[in-house]
């Protein structure tokens, strides 16, 4: 049939596409996944800072305070640049995660009407096979009937 032979077509398509859709996906999860992952690194950046400022009021060397401090300041700048970041990252991702999700649904569907069409040419198939050995059958039963009547006839 070929509405389905074209729905096949549409069909490797969309799938294409959803793959496509799938590696975008990923790559802004991957995104995200490593603008966190600074964040979180600067937050230990953060934490070491204090600890140097806290190691240096106990021991009284104010160089250690002042590279505590910077580094603690220094952690804190870029947890600051990396928020709003990682909130453009989420926001992609959702939309991502939208595109492929509704591309999915697309493909589904188109999967759904090409194995309809396939069990309509099944069905199709099968009332013509049929149709074909009634029709056998019935010849049969004709050419014997005839055979018989000649028979008739001729005694």
């Amino acid at each position: 049939m070929a509405a389905s032979r074209s729905l096949r077509r549409l069909l490797r398509v969309l799938d294409l596409e959803e793959e496509q859709r799938r590696a975008a996906l990923e790559s802004a999860q991957s995104e995200l996944g490593r603008l966190e992952h600074a964040s979180e690194a600067a937050v230990v950046r953060q934490r070491a800072g204090r600890r140097i400022v806290t190691a240096s009021v106990q021991s009284g060397q104010h160089s250690d305070r002042l590279a505590g401090m910077a580094e603690t300041s220094a952690a804190e700048r870029r947890a600051t640049l990396l928020a709003p970041k990682i909130a453009g990252a989420q926001e992609q991702v959702v939309e991502r995660r939208g595109e492929y999700l509704a591309k999915r649904v697309e493909r589904r569907q188109a999967e759904t009407l090409v194995r309809a069409a396939e069990a309509e040419d099944a069905v199709v198939s099968e009332r013509q096979a049929q149709q074909s050995l009634d029709n056998l059958f019935l010849n049969g039963l004709f050419r014997k009937s005839q055979l018989r009547s000649r028979k008739k006839r001729g005694n």
